[in-house]
């Protein structure tokens, strides 16, 4: 069993700025793991966005508290408590916090397992 707390003093020396504008910590990462790439806990100020970006993985933000506008290739949704948004792999995507308090987020991320298998990889 690996049980790990945003607060345990390994993952708070993991704490990064990703994307432009999220304050995240790596909960558990790729050498614990072996289908998953990571799970992390990020943050977002009122304002402030992950910037559009891609990623070689597909991931899943899982919204903990706040709210936010969601973009996902040319979609744009906006977000809320409960809310889980799938990302595919190398699609654009970023998050900004266009509510009045803290958008907390949890972030899964995982190697696309069915594309690599179909491509023979």
């Amino acid at each position: 069993m690996i049980k790990r707390n945003v607060e345990d003093e390994e993952v708070r020396r993991t704490f990064y700025q990703a994307h432009g504008g999220a304050l995240a910590r790596m909960i558990i990462t790729a050498p614990d793991l072996r289908g998953m790439d990571f799970l992390a806990h990020a943050s977002l100020a009122p304002g402030r966005e992950i910037e559009d970006h891609l990623d070689p993985y597909e991931e899943i933000y899982f919204v903990l508290q706040g709210r936010g506008s969601m973009r996902v290739g040319t979609e744009i949704q906006e977000v809320g408590p409960l809310d889980a948004v799938y990302l595919p792999a190398g699609v654009p995507h970023g998050l900004t916090n266009t509510g009045p308090e803290e958008l907390t987020i949890l972030v899964v991320a995982a190697p696309p397992i069915r594309d690599l298998i179909e491509r023979g990889e």
